[in-house]
């Protein structure tokens, strides 16, 4: 699985644990849009168009987002046709953000997440699949997936 992350200065610590925890798995390749220090800092609205382009043009299949709050790079990268992104502030919202919305990038906030459960939201994000654990369900949200998606036709023009 291929995976984009980004983060501007404030999520860069945070997007360097991450790394290092994914760096560890065997069936992650990481594209990482940086930034590359403190020294050289980006705005939010500069990184998170890279890891949702990445995900358009099938260069990763997820994405991961890490700037204070993530409520900017969530609102950045959902004005990308394909790309869902939900904040992850905890285990259970990671969780939920892909067996319900189906999210393909996640944004945590640097100010707000520690490195140690950052790792564990992207885990338990990544182990998520759509509708699990809700498969009573299954056919309301695939239907909603579905008209999440006809409304982006709508207005992605």
């Amino acid at each position: 699985m291929k995976i984009a992350i980004a983060s501007d200065l404030s999520g860069f610590p945070l997007r360097e644990a991450v790394i290092e925890h994914l760096q560890k798995r065997d069936d992650i390749e990481i594209i990482d849009f940086g930034i590359e220090s403190k020294d050289k800092p980006k705005t939010y609205w500069e990184q998170a168009p890279k890891v949702a382009k990445a995900i358009q043009n099938g260069e990763a299949e997820k994405g991961i987002l890490i700037c204070g709050t993530a409520q900017g790079m969530a609102i950045v990268a959902n004005k990308f046709k394909g790309v869902y992104a939900a904040v992850a502030d905890g285990i259970f919202s990671a969780e939920r953000g892909k067996i319900i919305n189906n999210a393909n990038v996640i944004t945590m906030g640097g100010w707000i997440t520690a490195p140690f459960l950052g790792t564990q939201i992207v885990d338990a994000w990544l182990s998520m699949a759509f509708t699990q654990k809700m498969e009573f369900k299954k056919d309301f949200l695939t239907n909603a997936f579905e008209q999440v998606q006809e409304i982006e036709k709508e207005n992605f023009k």
